[in-house]
């Protein structure tokens, strides 16, 4: 068997294995799964400076993380969310999914709270100069909205945000521990990249390069 390589019969292929294994959900678990936002769930969105956007298209899935002020998800109505679409890699990956395949996922999160909001349902992209508008920043528009119907909305328990310690201080990681911006780049083109001008003008750069 090759280094690595674990035994098929240990693979979990079919829901009833799963079920097997884990039971079936809580009855809070299922009565907590909406249709849109109540309240509550609107107080979650309008808290949060972090969305991760998941989507899946005609070539594989990706995963995108979007930031910017609390509240800068717009909510249009309970069953509809705007997000802005800030300048970015220029990889347009999500936005390549979106225009094959509308399913999207959204994970809300709020610092120092464990609680976060999940948001299952269909996406296109907007560029309604309305929307727009309504998304400036610093006097710079998005290029793109991306407008999302909601089909299923629920909070999700704190326990791993508490499991990863998340927002403990004490934890953080100090930047300086990991490889830096530069570094990865050289080693990924093979040593010709100049990571020390890259590193060096990095800080700048991000910031004149939010919006």
């Amino acid at each position: 068997m090759a280094e690595g390589v674990r035994p098929m019969e240990h693979v979990i292929s079919n829901v009833e294995q799963l079920e097997a294994i884990y039971g079936k959900p809580g009855e809070r678990a299922l009565w907590k799964e909406i249709d849109h936002l109540n309240d509550d769930y609107c107080a979650f969105v309008k808290a949060s400076p972090f969305v991760i956007l998941a989507s899946i298209g005609s070539e594989g899935s990706d995963c995108s993380p979007k930031g910017d002020p609390a509240g800068f998800v717009t909510i249009l109505d309970k069953r509809t969310l705007a997000i802005p679409d800030r300048p970015g890699n220029n990889r347009i990956d999500n936005l390549r999914n979106i225009v094959t395949d509308p399913r999207v996922s959204l994970l809300f999160l709020i610092p120092g709270n464990g609680e976060t909001l999940r948001v299952n349902g269909l996406a296109h992209i907007s560029t309604d100069p309305e929307l727009l508008t309504s998304c400036k920043i610093k006097g710079k528009l998005p290029r793109t909205v991306i407008v999302v119907r909601i089909q299923a909305a629920y909070f999700h328990c704190a326990k791993a945000i508490v499991r990863s310690d998340l927002w403990n201080p004490a934890t953080h990681v100090s930047r300086d521990s990991l490889p830096s911006a530069g570094q990865m780049h050289r080693r990924l083109t093979g040593g010709s990249f100049d990571s020390e001008t890259y590193d060096r003008q990095l800080p700048d750069r991000t910031i004149a390069e939010l919006y």
